[in-house]
């Protein structure tokens, strides 16, 4: 039997994965603010552990019958270790080699975009083009790049970290260390963000609230609120637009917890995006067909 586990910026997700690439059982939860480095690596492992014997007894089995762990995290991956996980704050996390040691089997890790990316060229939204990139919209952005129908691989570097690419000369400070990172004007994190700001929301409403918020004042045609998910937009599309002319892909796959948000941003981003002038075809804009699940299922292909 086969783990995927999903290591995101705000939350972890466990799901027994099948022969056939897809999810039988699956459990998450979000990860709270946690003070100390030590203290957020002890507690991620403890909710992994957690999350499996949970999932385990959802389909009755015993943690005997786990023949491998497969793991989507952020970060720079060497040697089986994490490093660079900004968003959590965590530098290098020996995360593969815990679960081994604790449950005897085989436990590989993968960058999460990287994950996604191969689960969606496998079964997903990307089989059928050669040129491509996956990008995931989460708490930051991450990314993957086919070029004839094989994803890009770095030596020394992990590659396609578009999230990180300038797009506002001096603008918000990103964890990385720079200004102005793509990541902090169009990740899911910096819209849920922004939303809170402009509504005056309780800084924890949950993106599922805050999705409900945007449906009703979208539909009511609010201003404010359409001006703000117009600013988003061109934000992403200024992103997207680099991407589009360096690249020159047959198509963008837009994964993460954006794929959540097709009726208030993806429609807009497709209206908009064909407003633009490029140095080649405008390449199909889709949605992750397995939406956010992409990676737990990718870190076991």
């Amino acid at each position: 039997m086969k783990i995927g586990v999903d290591l995101g910026g705000s939350h972890i997700a466990v799901g027994v994965i099948s022969k056939r690439n897809t999810i039988i059982a699956k459990r998450e939860k979000d990860i709270v603010e946690v003070q100390k480095i030590e203290d957020i690596k002890q507690y991620i492992v403890d909710n992994i552990k957690l999350l499996i014997s949970q999932v385990l007894k959802d389909v009755g089995a015993p943690s005997l019958v786990i023949s491998k762990i497969g793991i989507a995290t952020p970060g720079k991956i060497k040697n089986n270790i994490i490093y660079d996980i900004y968003n959590l704050g965590i530098k290098e996390f020996k995360l593969a080699q815990i679960l081994k040691e604790y449950y005897n089997v085989e436990v590989n890790v993968r960058n999460d975009a990287k994950c996604a990316a191969l689960a969606e060229k496998k079964i997903g939204n990307l089989q059928n083009y050669d040129d491509s990139v996956f990008l995931c919209l989460g708490t930051g952005i991450g990314g993957a790049t086919f070029i004839n129908g094989r994803m890009l691989e770095y030596a020394k570097h992990i590659g396609s970290e578009y999230g990180h690419m300038i797009i506002k000369k001096d603008g918000l400070n990103c964890k990385c260390g720079n200004k102005g990172c793509f990541e902090k004007y169009a990740s899911m994190k910096s819209l849920k963000n922004g939303v809170i700001d402009l509504l005056k929301l309780d800084e924890n409403t949950s993106s599922e609230k805050i999705l409900e918020i945007l449906i009703n004042k979208v539909n009511k045609n609010e201003e404010k609120v359409n001006n703000y998910i117009d600013e988003y937009i061109d934000n992403l599309l200024t992103g997207l637009s680099n991407i589009i002319n360096i690249i020159e892909p047959e198509a963008i796959c837009i994964g993460g917890s954006f794929v959540y948000y097709e009726k208030v941003l993806y429609t807009k981003l497709i209206e908009k995006i064909n407003s633009r002038k490029y140095n080649c075809n405008i390449p199909e804009i889709v949605l992750a067909k397995l939406g956010n699940d992409a990676g737990m299922i990718g870190a076991l292909l």
